[in-house]
């Protein structure tokens, strides 16, 4: 009896044990913020080899025995945050360039590859970096035209990063981006990511974060795009086009306004962007702003060659006239804007997609159109990613508009 008294002891402080283990082992891997690089941007930019070579120090190789890949050297440039210093309200926003304003501490360093340059990067800071709230990816045009393979690589691999962070192309060199001093923000990153997530909201921008683009890019019918970005003399940024890809190479970049065609062929609403519209002679113009955006894509094959038919319907206001002599009362005239508007929108999104057909970036995804409603046609003539690319030029399309005038404002007589 007393034996059996004991087992039964013996199995309570067991299960005792047994749940509170769990609870004393949380934090046998912690790191606290302090011990922590928090590295909020990285941009990404080539480098001369020669002076690249003498710049750096043999950290993942050795001449002698362990050689380095023979290939074009970058220089990477990362953007940490200064414990202390962010700021945790609006009252204490604002730019500055002093050493008590500063918030942000930006090192840059060359490498063979992204890895190496990172850890060329790690062995000059005491803290370890950390990923987590990087935010902004920024590499300059030279490189996203030699390919990102090993960009995207790095960072897919890495698994601190968040997919809702932003990879960006900037016209000329990506690390002036990490440098700048914005007056509206005072870290840097924060400022571009907001100038992306406002240009969503405002439908100047389509939803493009970097989750999205690796997604994009490794579909059969489909090329991913990253926003185009060019700073200004003010140190602010202008989001100048999308940068479009076949594979992982830029081959091309649209103007600003025809991210416009972009997010009127998608349907994305709402609609942010306006037009002139030129009623008679030079003078005689009005400016429209887009509200609401629709579009329904059909696919057809016609003589072995898929052909699409477009389908646009977009609802906008009348915000401005540029004479006294039009009268924007009159129902005629608003008929006229309207047919104006169509005529001329067909021809601006056939040439947005011929723009495209060129390079055989198909960033539209109407490869993924014919592979969900055509897949025996698939399965049968393209079936992989680079046999798209080549249908895709030859691809037909036939755009419909239809335009609707909502609103022409209001106005005292």
């Amino acid at each position: 009896m007393l034996r059996k008294r004991a087992w039964i002891k013996f199995i309570k402080i067991m299960c005792c044990i047994s749940i509170v283990i769990p609870f004393l082992t949380g934090c046998w891997d912690r790191l606290e913020i302090e011990e922590r690089a928090v590295v909020l941007g990285v941009s990404i930019d080539t480098a001369d080899t020669e002076k690249a070579e003498q710049e750096e120090d043999e950290v993942s190789h050795v001449h002698e025995s362990i050689p380095a890949p023979q290939k074009g050297m970058i220089r990477v440039a990362v953007q940490i945050a200064l414990p202390g210093r962010i700021p945790l309200g609006p009252g204490e926003s604002g730019g500055g360039k002093g050493s008590e304003s500063q918030t942000v501490w930006v090192i840059e360093v060359v490498g063979h590859s992204i890895d190496d340059a990172i850890m060329n990067l790690q062995q000059q800071v005491s803290s370890r970096l950390f990923f987590g709230h990087l935010r902004v990816i920024i590499v300059s045009e030279a490189v996203a035209k030699k390919g990102l393979e090993n960009i995207n690589d790095y960072f897919r691999r890495n698994p601190e990063l968040r997919r809702m962070a932003w990879l960006m192309v900037s016209k000329g060199n990506a690390l002036k981006f990490m440098k700048a001093a914005p007056k509206l923000q005072r870290v840097p990153t924060l400022y571009l990511m907001t100038t992306l997530d406002e240009g969503i909201r405002l439908g100047k921008f389509p939803k493009d974060y970097i989750g999205i683009f690796w997604s994009n890019e490794s579909k059969k019918g489909q090329e991913g795009f990253l926003p185009y970005v060019e700073m200004k003399k003010e140190q602010n940024v202008e989001i100048k086009g999308l940068a479009y890809f076949v594979g992982d190479q830029m081959v091309g970049a649209t103007k600003p306004f025809e991210i416009a065609g972009y997010l009127g062929i998608k349907g994305v609403s709402p609609a942010g962007y306006r037009r002139f519209i030129q009623l008679g002679g030079s003078s005689e113009m009005v400016m429209t702003n887009a509200t609401q955006r629709k579009s329904k894509i059909d696919v057809q094959i016609k003589n072995n060659i898929p052909h699409f038919t477009v389908k646009l319907s977009m609802e906008f206001d009348v915000e401005e006239k540029l004479s006294e002599k039009i009268d924007i009362n009159n129902p005629k005239l608003l008929k006229e804007i309207e047919q104006i508007q169509e005529e001329s929108a067909v021809k601006f999104y056939m040439k947005m997609i011929k723009k495209t057909q060129v390079k055989g970036s198909d960033i539209f995804g109407f490869g993924e159109y014919v592979r969900a409603r055509k897949p025996r046609y698939w399965n049968q003539q393209i079936k992989t990613a680079e046999k798209w690319r080549s249908m895709y030029k030859e691809s037909t399309f036939d755009v419909k508009v239809s335009r609707k005038i909502r609103r022409i404002g209001m106005k005292a007589k």
